[in-house]
């Protein structure tokens, strides 16, 4: 897939998040990483109560799901403050579920592709070979 560039790559899988900017132009594809940033992991996932039973998440995955929930809220400030024009969101497939819940529907709009593939820790040239594939 060709990427405008300025596009902003999110790789996450529940734990971490990296972030990448398209810096090539027309057909070539160049992610630079972003500086890392801070994401509020006490938001609540959408499992909502806490306890570890058979019905109920367990500690990890509550810590899992608030922080994925914490990386979109974050995507959608950028998005609503014009900080990202174009999205491209690699995420392990359950941390993506997780993302789509919280997705702002501005957020939706500027969302080019998500890839279920967890590349969190992976070099660029990694992420930007799941994304030409894609």
């Amino acid at each position: 897939m060709i990427l405008p560039q300025g596009t902003v790559v999110a790789v996450t899988d529940g734990e971490k998040l990296d972030l990448y900017r398209n810096t090539g132009t027309g057909a070539e594809l160049s992610l630079t990483a972003l500086p890392d940033i801070s994401i509020d992991d006490e938001a609540k996932g959408s499992g909502g109560r806490h306890g570890s039973t058979s019905a109920n998440p367990d500690e990890s995955q509550m810590s899992e799901d608030g922080f994925s929930a914490g990386v979109a809220q974050y995507l959608n400030k950028q998005v609503l403050e014009g900080g990202i024009v174009n999205l491209v969101v690699i995420s392990a497939p359950r941390s993506l579920g997780e993302l789509r819940k919280h997705y702002h529907k501005f957020l939706s709009a500027k969302l080019l592709l998500e890839i279920p593939k967890d590349l969190t820790g992976h070099s660029a040239q990694d992420v930007e070979k799941a994304v030409q594939s894609a």
